[in-house]
């Protein structure tokens, strides 16, 4: 289901660009945050009006909202969390090689190369694809056929990065139950590609499926969704969509905050879907993943050979 919200109150003034203080007007903003009187203790229920102060300043520090269109968007730095909110996992890209303590390059149910075959997606994914430098994360889809090691072939290879395993007895690097989930992503403009930002069961079992933003069919619309099991044992899901913004032309922040008795999706600091029903939320442990597939709902048109996605930093915060 939909509901309006206002729009959050604003910390301070919004940077145009990046500035050399960007990490001091991050922490002002933060601060404004807390002298404005967050509860001393917060539980998981109460803390609902939290996550949309931090989105706030969350979307203050994405930098490349009033950039010119002639030149290449500055990577976002992810602040830290204000109030009674404790950040558990977090990744800017700051050096130059991933880091494989934290993230996986394929499903965990494939070490050497993977597809969702489930979706008849084109692509498979293989680790040469993810590079990190520049400050970000890139996710590289590319025209190239490609034999994977399930035996089929693929006209498509291209990049995602996951906190789940190596191999399917391994243990995940990183699962989470509930908390606020936040990354600044500039998606690609090419059209038949399917950047995803989601959360995806520990038990590798879906549903639950939680998608905090999804480029489905479109660059300019993103859609928030819950996958469930209904009683009849069927995928059931319900999903919001937000745009029209031309996300390609700079990073945007895409955050859910999923509490025990909602989910909240936001984009760019402002609440865009809401779902309260309790069989639509997850009770289950889940990994953290970022994928660039390729060809679902429809294939690339002709003449688009590579597509980039791009993040600048992720961030799990938890009470």
């Amino acid at each position: 289901m939909r509901e309006d919200f206002p729009a959050p109150a604003q910390c301070v003034q919004r940077k145009q660009g990046r500035t050399a203080d960007g990490d001091d007007h991050a922490r002002r903003c933060l601060d404004a945050t807390r002298d404005r009187g967050a509860p001393a203790a917060v539980s998981v229920r109460r803390a609902r009006y939290v996550p949309r102060a931090l989105a706030a300043c969350l979307l203050v520090v994405a930098a490349g909202c009033g950039a010119p269109a002639a030149t290449a968007p500055p990577v976002p730095s992810a602040p830290a969390a204000p109030g009674h909110w404790h950040r558990v996992f977090a990744d800017d890209f700051g050096g130059s090689r991933l880091d494989a303590a934290k993230w996986a390059t394929c499903y965990d149910w494939n070490r050497g190369g993977c597809t969702n075959s489930t979706n008849h997606e084109l692509q498979w994914y293989l680790p040469g694809q993810v590079a990190v430098g520049g400050g970000k994360l890139t996710l590289t889809a590319q025209r190239r056929t490609t034999k994977g090691t399930d035996g089929h072939t693929y006209p498509w290879t291209s990049g995602m990065v996951s906190t789940g395993r190596d191999s399917w007895n391994a243990r995940p690097r990183a699962t989470f139950t509930y908390g606020y989930f936040a990354a600044a992503v500039r998606i690609p403009s090419q059209g038949g590609m399917l950047p995803a930002f989601w959360l995806m069961p520990a038990s590798r079992r879906t549903p639950p499926e939680l998608d905090v933003a999804e480029g489905l069919g479109s660059t300019s619309t993103v859609r928030m969704t819950t996958h469930w099991k209904g009683p009849d044992g069927t995928e059931q899901s319900a999903a919001g969509r937000y745009g029209p913004v031309d996300f390609p032309a700079g990073y945007h922040v895409f955050a859910l905050d999923w509490e025990p008795a909602s989910l909240t999706w936001y984009v760019d600091g402002t609440p865009r879907f809401r779902v309260t029903a309790a069989p639509r939320i997850p009770r289950v442990p889940m990994e953290v993943l970022l994928t660039l597939a390729v060809g679902y709902p429809s294939p690339p048109p002709r003449g688009v050979d590579s597509a980039e996605m791009s993040v600048g930093w992720v961030g799990v915060w938890q009470h």
